[in-house]
């Protein structure tokens, strides 16, 4: 860790992912639109002071503002720009050398009641070099000049953003004759000359003149594409137009994927209780522990120590095992709770923009499958999405989605695509998981549905706390969870129709489908109806859930994308009952799961409407309009999938571990890499060892792992305390949730009056 403010490396260092793509040293770099710009410079005046080279700039830095602008003004002159809309004012000097006219210039906006300039960017060198041929007289001037100007600078800095802008190297093959004397032997004499006096300078000031050296480093590898060998090419004075749009505008519209120049968030009000709670968690086991370790020592004989056998300290009472079980898990919780908040909160560790190739996706990918097909073991039952097989399924979905969000694959269409197909099928299977349980088993008993809703939400609900999130922020958790209360009122609601009273009359089977027809018919209803979703979701308390910046769009966004994928497991799990019941599958081992001559059709079908899909998701052009389509079409490459996983019985009798065990804690993975794998909220990249890219990736995701293990085994141990089966103690135990809930409902209120 190096320290340091990330403007300075913002302004002095980083490197290019691949061509275009410019990353800045530790932090991530936002990509302003007009919309952002001109919210972040509303009522602003900016002022460019210089040569050619900064008027390239002056112009990349207004077409932020204003895509349309051309670039027609008068070469050697002053070019005013206004945007009326926003009051945005960005004014270009015609100032090429480090004189006098410049002096004056600067010096008029530091007396009496003239209006500063909120930005003003200076630099200038080349002219110099070429009216005087290089001499070292003329370098000797510039100093003089430069050390003149620099008080001026730093008492304008005291209110203004004041860049000096570094000179670039030069292409000297491509030169003129005329500019030929421009040698970067040259250039870099002058930019020392400049670097040395603004920082010594600065020293006795109270205010430091930023300097802007990172437009060298950008030219270094793109001077060769110039079109005369002085000035840049369009891309690069782009990304320099954006950096200084990053330096300045960061700190003021604090983008999520814009981690440069951004201050640490000041703790709030729930994060500081919450802090305390984990404190005195933390504490109290440890007084806790060494209570029973000291009892331990004392009642422990003789005989235990020459056998050799572990003996678990006595407990007196089973109050405190409970407590000391609780004191536990939110002391590893609160320990774990730190490094997220350390990794995503605290500007600790740094953080990269993501960068997408066709290999930083497909070999990992490879990777993974061909380790998956090397854990292969057989199924302890041969049914089809037995256990194994849904953690199976699971576990390699996942870790394909994780490799999708660190690559940034979606960028690419057709990845997303497939990745929308993997987020549909975890829908499809709560469909079908759910469905199956009250179907076979007719529990709707207070105690089932406290228990999901304990498992789903718990981590949320403590990130939410921690890293001062909305819960709409985790938007796949509220989609299972409300999913799963769907499938539960669908079938908890009168007359309840369970497996067991179906067996006994048929029309029981109509009375369910019936219950499914309303429950597409509302599904449907509801996509087509935006107004009708949002009030339903924007009543109180629903809408502190389910609001995101302020409205429920994007929750809507997200239900409507998987409409009815959860449906159609619903009605899967349904069809696949009534099959097994009347004995119309075949699930042995080994066996196909129908005649030998229906399982070949079926195969060959699932087969072409699996590549079918895939070919038609390949070849989107339109992100929107596949988005559209995706909802209805989704389920014939998950059910191809399903198909071609259980006819043939050798494959359905077999199952990778590796996949399975990663499916276990694959709700924990997907919740955790927001923020310890991934970082500034899934837009960028955590880097805990820098300039190492692939040490880094192996590193963090051991760590991301073993937390989202942990996490799964704290989630457990908890449920069967926070839930307990006994009614009257889940009735206690629901109360004081109600009671937690309301209280950081009062804290919340309390933050939203501060922050107003």
């Amino acid at each position: 860790f190096k320290g340091g403010d990330t403007c300075e490396y913002l302004l002095s260092s980083g490197r290019f992912l691949g061509e275009k793509v410019w990353q800045p040293h530790s932090c991530m770099m936002h990509k302003y639109k007009n919309s952002e710009a001109k919210n972040c410079l509303i009522d602003k005046h900016v002022v460019f002071i210089g040569d050619s080279r900064i008027r390239q700039l002056f112009y990349s830095f207004i077409k932020l503002i204003n895509p349309q602008v051309k670039e027609e003004g008068i070469k050697h002159g002053n070019i005013p720009f206004e945007d009326k809309s926003a009051s945005i004012k960005v004014d270009f000097l015609w100032y090429p050398e480090v004189n006098g006219s410049m002096r004056q210039r600067i010096k008029s906006w530091t007396e009496g009641s003239v209006a500063k300039p909120h930005i003003i960017v200076v630099g200038a060198a080349t002219w110099s070099i070429k009216i005087h041929n290089g001499s070292n007289e003329a370098l000797a001037q510039y100093k003089i000049n430069i050390t003149s100007i620099a008080p001026l600078l730093e008492k304008l800095a005291i209110s203004s953003d004041v860049y000096w802008v570094l000179q670039d190297p030069v292409y000297e093959d491509m030169l003129s004759e005329s500019r030929k004397m421009i040698t970067n032997e040259k250039i870099d004499a002058y930019n020392e000359a400049a670097v040395r006096i603004l920082n010594s300078s600065s020293r006795n000031s109270k205010a430091k003149v930023k300097v802007f050296s990172v437009s060298k480093l950008i030219a270094q590898e793109t001077i060769m594409k110039s079109v005369d060998g002085l000035h840049l090419p369009e891309s690069s004075r782009d990304t320099n137009a954006m950096i200084l749009m990053n330096v300045y505008c960061n700190k003021i519209m604090k983008p999520i994927d814009g981690s440069c120049c951004q201050p640490q968030p000041p703790l709030t009000l729930i994060q500081k209780i919450a802090f305390c709670f984990f404190t005195l968690s933390i504490i109290g086991y440890l007084i806790i522990s060494l209570i029973h370790r000291n009892n331990y020592r004392k009642n422990k004989s003789c005989t235990d120590l020459e056998s050799g056998e572990e003996k678990k300290p006595v407990i007196s009472t089973p109050n405190v095992s409970t407590l000391e079980i609780l004191l536990h898990c939110f002391c590893k919780l609160g320990l774990i709770m730190t490094y997220f908040y350390l990794c995503d909160r605290a500007n600790l560790f740094m953080k990269e923009n993501k960068f997408y190739t066709h290999s930083s996706f497909f070999i990992p990918i490879i990777y993974i499958l061909v380790l998956g097909v090397f854990y292969t073991e057989n199924t302890k039952e041969t049914k089809v999405l037995n256990r194994e097989q849904t953690d199976e399924w699971k576990g390699w979905m996942q870790l394909v989605i994780l490799i999708y969000h660190i690559s940034g694959a979606s960028t690419f269409l057709p990845v997303y695509m497939h990745i929308r197909v993997l987020v549909a099928a975890y829908l499809f299977q709560t469909g079908y998981g759910h469905f199956s349980y009250f179907w076979i088993k007719g529990d709707f008993g207070v105690y089932r549905v406290c228990q999901v809703l304990f498992r789903l939400n718990f981590l949320v609900v403590v990130l939410c706390i921690v890293m001062d999130r909305p819960y709409q922020f985790y938007y796949f958790v509220p989609l299972v969870t409300v999913w799963f209360m769907i499938i539960y009122a669908t079938l908890a609601v009168w007359p309840q129709i369970v497996q067991k009273k179906a067996n006994g009359n048929c029309l029981w089977h109509f009375g369910l489908l019936l219950k499914l027809i309303c429950l597409l018919t509302c599904i449907y209803f509801l996509s087509y109806s935006q107004g009708a979703f949002e009030k339903i979701f924007s009543f109180w308390p629903l809408s502190k859930c389910f609001e995101l910046n302020g409205n429920v769009y994007e929750w809507w966004f997200r239900w409507k994308l998987d409409r009815y994928v959860v449906f159609h497991g619903m009605l899967f799990a349904f069809i696949y009952l009534a099959l097994q019941k009347h004995q119309m599958i075949s699930e042995g081992k080994g066996d196909p799961l129908f005649s030998n001559r229906v399982s070949n059709v079926l195969l060959f079908i699932s087969i072409v409407s699996f590549l079918t899909y895939s070919i038609w998701a390949s070849s989107c052009k339109n992100k929107t309009e596949c988005n559209e389509l995706h909802p209805s079409v989704s389920v014939v490459q998950i059910l191809a999938f399903i198909l071609i996983r259980n006819i043939p019985g050798y494959v359905r009798s077999v199952y990778s571990s590796f996949f399975a065990w990663f499916g276990k804690i694959s709700l924990e993975l997907f919740i955790c890499q927001y923020h310890i794998w991934l970082a500034a909220d899934t837009k960028g990249i955590l880097v805990l060892i820098p300039g190492y890219p692939m040490f880094n990736v192996l590193v963090s995701t051991f760590i991301f792992v073993c937390v989202a293990h942990e996490i799964s085994q704290i989630t457990n141990d908890l449920a069967q305390i926070v839930v307990p089966k006994d009614n009257s103690t889940l009735l206690k135990r629901l109360l004081c949730i109600a009671g937690f809930f309301s209280g950081l409902h009062f804290f919340s209120a309390m933050q939203d009056q501060s922050r107003h």
